[in-house]
């Protein structure tokens, strides 16, 4: 692939997916320290110094925390829908200079730097939530997380992809016998909640196809959900297609081979 991708970290404590074509990187979110960012960039052996923009899925903490250090330490521009943009100044208590933003429409592809940005809506417990299709010189990637259930509109913006990064956020039985309060649980398990294992292999399964060559399992949770279930479950759908599986995790970057 062309255009390369990179998940820097993904979970319940910061969320940050970086995209190269060789010249330039998005990043999609910036829920690590900027230094993390950086940091994490050089250790998969891209330069931080080329990241040309953040486009933003939607305004909670995990997801635009570097944002107030960010604003001040780079001219990074930010893409977001209105909405969006709102929550999240409300959320950090900023105003974010006019220039900074590159405004977005759910269903309305923006054309940046030679690369097709699509965001989609998808169902999530925020203001105006998206993903994010990405296509550059024929190769799409898409980046799906944070999302309750895989609507019809999602299914039809990951066909034809040759990358997704895709939650699996937690097995049902170990969220519905974990520790977590009552609230909390239905939160997740509601349908602006968060991407079961199981949905997220019915979602696979629909989508599937010779062109699909990696799948990358993002959004794990530390507590309801365990790297070898999601794998499990991915498998069961794609392990006669070839696409190869790799799992995101909270800690440390990670780039799928090829």
């Amino acid at each position: 692939m062309r255009l390369r991708y990179g998940c820097l970290a993904s979970g319940s404590k910061g969320n940050c997916h970086a995209l190269t074509d060789g010249e330039r990187i998005l990043l999609v979110d910036a829920g690590l320290s900027l230094l993390q960012i950086r940091t994490r960039l050089g250790v998969l052996g891209w330069d931080p110094g080329r990241v040309a923009g953040v486009a933003l899925t939607h305004e909670h903490s995990d997801h635009i925390a570097a944002l107030p250090v960010l604003l001040r330490r780079t001219d990074w521009p930010l893409f977001a829908t209105p909405e969006t943009r709102v929550a999240l100044e409300g959320a950090l208590g900023l105003d974010v200079p006019t220039h900074r933003w590159r405004s977005l429409r759910p269903g309305q592809a923006v054309d940046w730097e030679g690369w097709r940005i699509l965001p989609f809506s998808i169902p999530h417990d925020a203001a105006d939530p998206v993903a994010f299709r990405i296509e550059v010189q024929g190769e799409a990637v898409a980046v799906v997380t944070d999302l309750g259930h895989p609507t019809a509109l999602v299914a039809d913006h990951c066909r034809d992809l040759d990358l997704l990064a895709l939650e699996a956020n937690h097995d049902v039985q170990m969220l519905r016998e974990g520790s977590y309060p009552p609230l909390l649980k239905a939160r997740i398990l509601s349908r602006v909640g968060h991407l079961s294992n199981a949905a997220m292999a019915e979602l696979l399964e629909r989508i599937r196809s010779p062109r699909l060559r990696s799948v990358v399992l993002a959004h794990l949770s530390e507590q309801n959900n365990l790297p070898e279930l999601a794998r499990f479950a991915a498998d069961e759908v794609l392990r006669d297609t070839g696409t190869v599986i790799t799992v995101a995790c909270q800690r440390a970057a990670v780039a799928p081979e090829g």
